[in-house]
């Protein structure tokens, strides 16, 4: 028993009307993994038996379906090529493979199984469309080491992901339960989804190893798809036919005390600048300014106890740190931050910085010719000095 070409490309009306019997594959949704086939239009079937397919029937063949003649539980024959396909009970099988590889042909040397009467007799369609939307999402937090915080986050993430049938064969007599007729993806997923997951986890911490920085995952659909791809595929195509195709990403979020390490390095980071810290500390202190103003005791007192606050605080020194910093790093010709006592006391870490914006050491301005202004200097570990020598470290005056 097998099939043979009736006509290639797919077509009704009154040629499709010779012949008894014309199958066609039940309502294949989007999701709908496999299906068995239904007479559209019945001839004059001798046994009276659904469980026949009479010889001369024709079996109609849609674009990206797989259909399988299956005699007495054996499979005697499939096609993956559109069209039109007479049975012919003295036929040997002709196995039209269409775009499936040639690894299909010796699956079917192996899925021929025997089982039931040999009168019962069907039709089988799967599909080889890509099977898309197949929802995810972590139960529990997944662990990914980030290089750039230098620390072990913990993240959750869920989204969708599609499968493609490779090996439709194999995925018929692994995955498709023995008597079913119609088979949705939601039907089989628990076992793979179970998988899936694992093996999700698994491609997470490749990437972690790789040096990929936790927030670039969401963007990373395309890559983790081919870690996927290394993990799962090999298995899932030895084992049952087919493959991950691709996965989405819908949203990653960090648990508690991830989002506070997170926080906490970015903040270091941009505190690392010194025109940021010297905007942090000058704001500080117009809002100290704004409070004492507004003291129930009198802006008098407020204002004493904020100068207090603020000696004590050191933020002279940090203010002048910072500008020296921001002097040094400024490209040449730059325009030299003015301001603060670093420039009126001449506080640069190695020397002393003019009112003109020029860096000095000796006691004349080299730019303008000014006199080395006299009174507080800043030692290069950033405490304010009245003396020769550092009260901190003991390094001379410049």
């Amino acid at each position: 028993m097998g099939i043979i070409k009736a006509v290639t490309q797919s077509i009704g009306g009154s040629l499709a009307d010779q012949w008894k019997e014309v199958l066609e594959p039940e309502d294949m949704g989007a999701n709908t993994v496999f299906c068995s086939g239904v007479r559209m239009r019945k001839g004059q079937n001798v046994k009276g038996s659904e469980d026949v397919v009479t010889d001369g029937s024709v079996i109609h063949v849609y674009d990206n379906q797989f259909m399988m003649l299956v005699d007495g539980g054996k499979v005697v024959d499939y096609t993956a090529e559109p069209g039109y396909f007479k049975v012919d009970n003295s036929a040997m099988p002709s196995l039209f493979n269409g775009q499936l590889k040639e690894s299909v042909r010796e699956t079917f040397s192996r899925v021929q199984y025997g089982g039931a009467v040999s009168v019962r007799q069907k039709v089988f369609y799967i599909n080889l469309q890509e099977i898309k939307g197949i929802k995810f999402g972590t139960r529990n937090p997944v662990n990914y080491f980030d290089n750039f915080y230098n620390a072990e986050l913990f993240l959750r993430t869920h989204g969708t992901y599609s499968i493609k049938i490779t090996d439709p064969l194999k995925f018929y007599q692994e995955v498709i339960p023995r008597n079913a007729g119609y088979v949705e993806v939601s039907d089989i997923n628990e076992q793979f989804l179970a998988e899936f997951l694992e093996a999700l986890q698994a491609s997470i911490n490749q990437m972690s190893a790789d040096g990929i920085r936790i927030s670039y995952v969401a963007s990373k659909g395309r890559e983790l798809s081919r870690y996927m791809a290394d993990v799962l595929d090999e298995s899932w195509n030895a084992m049952r036919g087919m493959e991950v195709q691709a996965v989405g990403i819908a949203s990653i979020s960090y648990d508690e005390e991830s989002q506070k390490m997170i926080q906490m390095r970015n903040q270091g980071a941009m505190l690392s600048d010194p025109s940021l810290r010297e905007g942090y500390i000058q704001g500080a202190m117009a809002r100290g300014l704004e409070s004492a103003g507004a003291n129930p005791n009198g802006s008098m007192a407020g204002f004493m106890g904020m100068g207090v606050g603020m000696q004590a605080g050191g933020f002279s020194n940090a203010s002048n740190v910072n500008l020296a910093q921001m002097h040094l790093q400024a490209p040449s010709g730059a325009p030299q931050p003015q301001g603060g006592q670093a420039a009126q006391s001449g506080g640069v870490p190695g020397g002393w910085l003019c009112g003109c914006g020029t860096k000095n050491t000796g006691k004349f301005c080299g730019e303008c010719g000014k006199p080395r202004p006299s009174g507080e200097w800043v030692c290069g570990c950033g405490t304010k000095n009245a003396g020769k020598f550092c009260s901190e470290c003991g390094s001379p005056r410049p």
